[in-house]
């Protein structure tokens, strides 16, 4: 039980606890939740052939556990050459195409680090407690996310302690989303 409080009070704090860090499985492992659709939200115009393929794969792989959507919104849409209007107008992208019931997970260089177990747990957790319809992963730009997304932010993540190409990350996410879905149903992707 106070496991369990502790862990509600750091999602409201939007912080993720090392969730899985004795285990190999995730605590919905074998239970039963709510499998919300996943919206992978990635400034950019266009992608590597190397990397749409990548992506393409495990959004594939991802289908049979949830709907997955690869969203971009549109990079520097007015041309600055000033970081603080490219992140505005970025935001703006993110912001109009987020629902207020939405469960938001905004990717950061400085966001808590979490485990594969934790992914899944994460994944568990917005589907059980959220009232959210959707579950919407943030990969911002060059310069990182303003503000508004930032305060929105349901919780805020770091897929390494390294700084990522936004590309990259997003190779990364969709496979720790597809590692996550494989924890979950107790699968031997994750052995």
């Amino acid at each position: 039980m106070a496991m369990c409080i502790m862990n509600a009070l750091n999602m409201k704090h939007n912080q993720v606890p090392n969730l899985g860090a004795k285990t190999r499985g995730s605590k919905y492992t074998g239970q039963s939740f709510k499998p919300l659709p996943i919206h992978i939200l990635t400034v950019g115009k266009t992608r590597s052939p190397g990397v749409q393929l990548i992506v393409k794969d495990y959004i594939d792989k991802l289908k049979p556990y949830c709907p997955v959507h690869d969203l971009r919104i549109r990079s520097n849409p007015k041309n600055s050459t000033e970081p603080r209007v490219q992140i505005e107008n970025e935001e703006t992208g993110f912001m109009n195409f987020i629902k207020p019931d939405d469960w938001v997970v905004m990717l950061d260089e400085n966001g808590m680090d979490l485990r594969s177990e934790g992914m899944a747990d994460m994944i568990g957790d917005a589907g059980n407690k959220a009232s959210g319809s959707r579950l919407v992963f943030c990969i911002g730009g060059a310069y990182g996310h303003g503000m508004k997304l930032r305060e929105r932010a349901n919780v805020k993540i770091k897929l390494s302690s390294l700084v990522l190409n936004h590309e990259i990350a997003l190779v990364v996410l969709v496979e720790q989303l597809y590692r996550a879905w494989t924890i979950l149903k107790g699968q031997k992707y994750h052995h």
